[in-house]
Order: structure tokens, then sequence, then C-alpha cells
């Protein structure tokens, strides 16, 4: 801000994209804690630090288990509803559990054909059992306090036991974990996967991750995913014989 010549109120996305892609120390991401205190009390305007980097992603769920578990939210009608929408929405697109969790009917667009989903900048098209239990979030009546009545807030796909709250980070991993659903690893290999076919900035606007994380899963995926489906198709084949 001072080589710059920047009052607080000044700071851009840009500004902050800059600083970080020119970090020599992992110190400097740390800002975000900083920035999240000055936006809640309106000094600057909404900014986004990408995650710590990381050399590799820790675990990947394999897609042999990842595309059952995926079948098993879209079909079976034992599991809560909120458990499949979040479990398939992990499986597929793999948000931030955050992003997840604050998700409103007002990111879900219906016609007569088409539901989209909007994690990022565009939407995403969404399959056809996951929409209708999205909808079916949307549509449920949610019990609301008399202060949230006179001052309504948004209105949540995944609400929280305090009224008027969405579930939490917290709450939504250990939720999914209980129905065998992974949230890291599921996310991971969702991530990966995606990565493995949409350029970098695609995959950032797709899903929402920062563009600074969607580089990173693109060189991963450029890089490791590709040996792990040749190997994958090696074994497969080998198999065959």
């Amino acid at each position: 801000m001072d080589q710059r010549d920047l009052a607080l109120a000044d700071l851009a996305q840009e500004h902050i994209d800059d600083w970080i892609t020119g970090a020599t120390s992992q110190r400097r991401y740390l800002i975000r804690y900083f920035l999240k205190w000055t936006t809640s009390r309106r000094l600057t305007r909404e900014l986004t630090v990408p995650s710590l980097p990381r050399q590799e992603p820790q675990d990947l769920l394999d897609e042999d288990d990842r595309w059952p578990l995926l079948q098993r939210c879209l079909t079976d009608d034992a599991l809560p509803t909120d458990v499949r929408a979040a479990g398939a929405i992990t499986l597929l697109f793999g948000p931030s559990t955050e992003r997840l969790c604050h998700l409103t009917p007002e990111h879900l667009t219906f016609d007569d054909k088409h539901a989209h989903l909007v994690l990022g900048r565009h939407p995403v098209l969404l399959p056809p059992r996951l929409a209708e239990l999205l909808r079916r979030l949307a549509e449920q009546p949610q019990l609301r306090p008399q202060l949230s009545r006179v001052r309504p807030g948004p209105r949540w796909l995944f609400p929280g036991m305090v009224p008027g709250k969405p579930i939490s980070t917290h709450g939504m991993t250990q939720k999914l974990g209980r129905h065998g659903i992974p949230v890291r690893t599921a996310r991971n290999a969702a991530l990966a996967a995606l990565a493995a076919d949409l350029p970098s900035p695609i995959l950032a606007d797709v899903t929402g991750v920062h563009r600074h994380t969607a580089l990173r899963w693109v060189a991963y995926a450029r890089r490791d995913w590709a040996d792990y489906l040749a190997a994958r198709i090696e074994d497969q084949q080998e198999d065959k014989r």
C-alpha cells in the first residue's frame, strides 16, 4: 500500500493477487485473517486470499470408490436428503465445505429442461436427480425466530441448529462422515478429475476455487492424475488377459 500510495479502502483484488504472487514466504497468506477483520468492519471491500499452498493433495478418493458413492447419494432414499445433496455436490464439483454450507436457493436456477447451480462465476449443469434433491431443499419450510421474521435473512439449503444460520463446516463434515462420505478425499478426487479436463480459469470460474488454487490443481492433474489413469488402464488390460 505504501509503494502504490493506496488507502485501505482502495485495496482491490488485483492488488492482493499481485502481492501474494510475489511472495517469498507463506507468511503472506496469513493476511487473510486481517482482511476478514477489515471486511467485517467495512474498511475494505470483500477480498479473497487463497489457501496456503501444499506440495501435493494429501489423499484422493479412488475413482472406484467415488462413483459408487455418488450413485448412492443420487439413488439411496434411506439417506437424508441434505446428506445426499451435499455429498453429490462434493463428489461432483469439489467446492470448499464453507461454500457448500452457505448455498441458498438463489444459487439455483431451473427451467423447463435443465437446472444449474452457481458455485463460482458461472453456473454448472446439474444431473436431474441432484437437481430434484436441491429443489426439495430449496422448497422445504424453515423455522425462523421472531426477530428474523422482522428482518428476514437468507434461506439456507443446509440450515444449521441455530435459527437463521447455515450448518457449520465442522457440522457438515461430521454429518457427511457419519454416512460414509469422506469430505476431504472426496473433494480432492473431484477437483483432480475436473482439473484433468478443464483449464485453470474455467476450473476457478466453475467451482469457485481461487485462481491460484486452480492453477496448482491443473498442474498436479496434468502430471500425476494422468499417470494414475494410465496405470489404472494398464492394470485393467492385465486383468482382461
